[in-house]
């Protein structure tokens, strides 16, 4: 393989999160005054930390969101993710073949360390990664498009980032990638190729990931 380390993003990646979260997410900013649309969110937020929708909406607006709304927000994502959420298609193939393989790889999300728990809890996907292999936004002063997300995984991995190759599915997460000077693979199945402008190539099935990694 061409690369001693593969840095997944993880919603949309590897736990097929993305139609719930926007879903909930999209409804909740409606229900406080700001009309957003399931389209909208993505579009607006999909790939970024939660920090993110506040500096949006304030900047749009000029108002603040609820000091509760981040814990309320996760309070109801979590709840969706016990009775509905699901590993995305062919993921833990593509891992069972790296771990064979003795390729390193790690998450690196958006999304908070209690987040990415609970779906990796609820889909079984936390049997594939250690601790230690985790990172979040919540570990870095800035979240994607900054490269500081990817750049700490790969420091905290111990590989340079040009030998380090980021599987992303947000047109923010592509942006940090090229930023940490890192190649990176699109993952097309909810976000056309279009919107992922800048990767080294795109797939739609995980069953094509590894021969593009080889």
């Amino acid at each position: 393989m061409r690369y001693d380390l593969i840095i997944f993003d993880n919603d949309g990646v590897l736990v097929d999160s993305e139609p719930i979260s926007n879903t909930i997410l999209s409804g909740y900013l409606t229900e406080l005054g700001h009309p957003t649309s399931y389209e909208e969110s993505l579009r607006d937020y999909m790939g970024a930390a939660v920090h993110r929708v506040h500096d949006v909406i304030q900047e749009r607006t000029g108002q603040v969101l609820p000091v509760d709304f981040d814990e309320t927000l996760h309070a109801r994502i979590f709840a969706a993710f016990e009775r509905e959420l699901q590993p995305v298609a062919g993921a833990t193939d593509v891992l069972g073949k790296l771990v064979a393989d003795g390729v390193a790889y790690c998450v690196a999300s958006s999304g908070t360390h209690e987040r990415i728990r609970v779906g990796h809890r609820r889909t079984g996907l936390d049997e594939w990664f250690e601790d230690e292999w985790v990172f979040s936004s919540e570990d870095v002063g800035r979240g994607k498009p900054a490269p500081d997300l990817f750049l700490h995984a790969a420091e905290r991995m111990g590989v340079a980032p040009e030998r380090c190759v980021v599987v992303e599915d947000s047109r923010l997460g592509i942006q940090a990638a090229r930023a940490a000077g890192m190649d990176v693979y699109g993952f097309t199945a909810m976000t056309p190729a279009e919107r992922l402008e800048g990767a080294n190539g795109y797939f739609d099935d995980m069953g094509q990931l590894l021969g593009l990694l080889g």
